[in-house]
């Protein structure tokens, strides 16, 4: 049975509470990296007992605090090749099913999406709470603004335009997705389209929300100043790369990069 193991401390970020998983490069007999179909390094997930690995407390982030993804180490430790997977690979996907189709890197953008759009949903509806009672000096009531009026409509058709777009995606998707192998390239592009223009309508949205708030958006405990956190931790994440829509455009104009997950 092939084995992949560390000799020497590795740290990892991890998601899993049960278990932990880890994403490594492999290395050849001789040391150096085994490469990939595309000549990169080859890079291996896996899992295994929880209680193998050392926490290490690096989550130190300006939001979504709550998910505790910090680091962790592991040595010495030794995992079967049944407990290993590849993101790089998913044409060797080990359970059948039409979820499973669809690469793991459109996974995570889906859901990052889907967290995105309740930060920013949750922001709008405060928001319209707030405008509804409150006039800022020298001002009239926010409610009664045009502009404001103007931009909570346009805030709304946003979100649930970026929402209906990814649901009617994935739904033709998944319907036609095998119940072996992947889904290809172009449904791969199109579901990494649906999930970056759902985030990039919300983090617009928040902005546009945080700043019209004013001061009520700035104190520690209200609606809007943990959510803005979380909507900007969430930005800088790589699912929500506007670089993606440069690959997204190469897909969907023929000329697709060597490598699209």
């Amino acid at each position: 049975m092939r084995q992949h193991g560390f000799r020497r401390e590795l740290r990892v970020g991890s998601y899993l509470s049960i278990g932990r998983t880890t994403l490594v490069a492999v290395a050849a007999p001789g040391g150096e990296p085994r490469k990939n179909a595309a000549g990169h390094p080859e890079i291996v997930s896996m899992l295994f007992p929880a209680e193998r690995a050392r926490m290490l407390d690096t989550w130190n982030t300006i939001g979504l605090r709550g998910t505790a993804s910090d680091s962790y180490s592991v040595e010495d430790l030794f995992v079967p090749d049944a407990f290993t997977g590849s993101r790089e690979t998913p044409e060797k996907r080990r359970i059948p099913g039409p979820l499973y189709a669809i690469p793991m890197q459109g996974l995570y953008a889906v859901g990052v999406a889907g967290v995105a759009l309740g930060i920013a949903g949750a922001m709008l509806d405060a928001f319209k709470e707030l405008a509804s009672r409150k006039t800022p000096r020298g001002l009239g009531r926010l409610a009664d603004s045009a502009a404001i009026q103007s931009g909570v409509a346009a805030a709304e058709a946003r979100l649930g335009a970026g929402r209906a777009y990814a649901l009617e995606t994935l739904a033709a998707i998944y319907a036609r997705a095998p119940s072996e192998g992947a889904v290809g390239v172009e449904d791969r592009a199109r579901v990494r389209l649906a999930a970056s223009n759902a985030i990039q309508g919300a983090i617009e949205v928040a902005d546009w929300i945080y700043k019209r708030a004013g001061a009520s958006a700035i104190f520690r405990g209200g609606p809007f100043e943990r959510r803005f956190r979380d909507m900007h931790t969430l930005s800088q994440q790589m699912q929500s790369r506007d670089a993606h829509f440069e690959t997204i455009g190469q897909v969907l104009l023929g000329s697709p990069p060597a490598v699209f997950f």
